[in-house]
């Protein structure tokens, strides 16, 4: 291999320099700081857990996702985490084992063997914030608020919303009796808006059914289309018709909320269907097809860890949040510099300007003024009077 290859990075993976590294971790600062404002506490998880509990609820998309390596030490199959909600999950049925409602929020490093997209990052900066223990439309309401009022901080212009509810779907295909491998097809068709094969796959189905699973790929719009869905649902099992109440009340209290926001509605839309069980909800920004943050209420995901407890959530990269965002750049401040020498009350002055919260940048043996400038220095220490004291770097 040539000695060049060596610096080569794999595809969808990147380093982050000066100075876009402060940008993103000043955003990451400001946006836990905003998590912990709202009463979110913050966790950590691991990079790399067995597998079986890490993929628990997440489904084939996850799995397909996740670097996967033997432990020497117990010779069980391990993954890197490629999404941190499911940690978050286990921690708070598991190991927390709360009884009241626990919010909880992370930021980190996650790996993605196949990125969710041609153009997107396999190495991203997962930010996000999960509420278990209330099943309510208050707690999605909670979330989708956190996430808008995390786009609003990072400056995200143009921001609109989709929202739709997989239990619709779910609904209707339990009650059109669906076997796995016709509900997954359906399921696939109606995520293209592939009309003609949804009318394909429904085809031998009775008459109410088939109309009211076609009518998904249909219906979608504004906030209009939730009371064309309740005409054209009616005949639909109380299951859905929960759902779809659900769904209006998240709406209206989001427009309230957020008068100014476009909410965008859309009931064949099933993101994370084998992960969610209620609203999903995604923002969008003009000249991007995907996300720059999503979420959804995932209820069931506890019970493999002992303890079943409603949860919704959402999450964003926050290197695309930073790119997408219009935060200032990130100045250093003005820096001092210290001259080449290991005298002891030197050393003393570095240390108090630094405790001070002064940048200090001391020179390296042959380092001369020039050294200074480029350290963005705008002061020097050096002896007046027999004391090391701060005066102005020529220019």
């Amino acid at each position: 291999m040539a000695t060049v290859d060596r610096w080569l990075l794999p595809d969808g993976i990147e380093e982050i320099l000066p100075p876009e590294a402060a940008r993103i971790e000043a955003a990451r600062r400001q946006v836990l700081d905003l998590f912990q404002n709202w009463g979110y506490e913050l966790v950590i998880t691991p990079h790399i857990e067995y597998l079986e509990s890490l993929l628990t609820g997440a489904g084939q998309d996850l799995d397909l996702r996740t670097f996967k390596v033997i432990d020497p030490n117990s010779g069980r199959l391990m993954g890197f985490r490629a999404d941190i909600t499911p940690q978050v999950a286990r921690i708070d049925a598991h190991t927390l084992r709360r009884e009241a409602p626990s919010r909880l929020c992370y930021a980190g490093s996650v790996l993605h063997a196949q990125p969710r997209a041609l153009s997107t990052s396999r190495s991203p900066i997962q930010l996000g914030a999960e509420l278990y223990g209330d099943a309510s439309p208050a707690s999605d309401v909670e979330v989708i608020s956190l996430m808008l009022d995390t786009l609003a901080l990072a400056q995200v212009p143009d921001v609109h919303m989709d929202l739709g509810h997989v239990g619709i779907y779910r609904g209707l295909a339990r009650a059109a009796g669906l076997c796995g491998e016709l509900e997954q097809q359906l399921f696939d068709a109606l995520q293209r808006k592939a009309i003609d094969e949804v009318e394909a796959l429904t085809a031998d189905l009775p008459a109410e059914p088939r109309k009211m699973l076609r009518a998904l790929a249909e219906l979608c719009g504004d906030r209009d289309v939730l009371d064309l869905a309740q005409a054209c649902l009616v005949e639909a099992p109380e299951e859905v018709h929960v759902a779809l109440d659900e769904l209006m009340a998240i709406a209206d209290m989001l427009s309230v909320r957020y008068p100014e926001l476009p909410l965008y509605f859309d009931l064949g839309e099933l993101r994370g269907y084998h992960y969610h069980t209620g609203v999903v909800f995604a923002a969008f920004v003009p000249g991007s097809g995907q996300s720059i943050a999503q979420g959804g209420r995932y209820d069931d995901i506890g019970a493999d860890f002992g303890r079943a407890r409603p949860a919704t959530g959402f999450s964003t990269d926050l290197k695309s949040l930073v790119d997408r965002g219009q935060m200032p750049e990130i100045e250093l401040p003005a820096g001092v510099w210290a001259p080449d020498s290991h005298d002891l009350y030197l050393w003393q002055a570095v240390q108090r300007l630094r405790r001070e919260g002064v940048r200090v940048v001391q020179a390296l043996p042959g380092q001369d003024l020039a050294a200074a400038h480029a350290a963005g220095c705008d002061r020097l220490l050096q002896v007046c009077d027999g004391r090391w004291q701060l005066a102005p770097l020529a220019p």
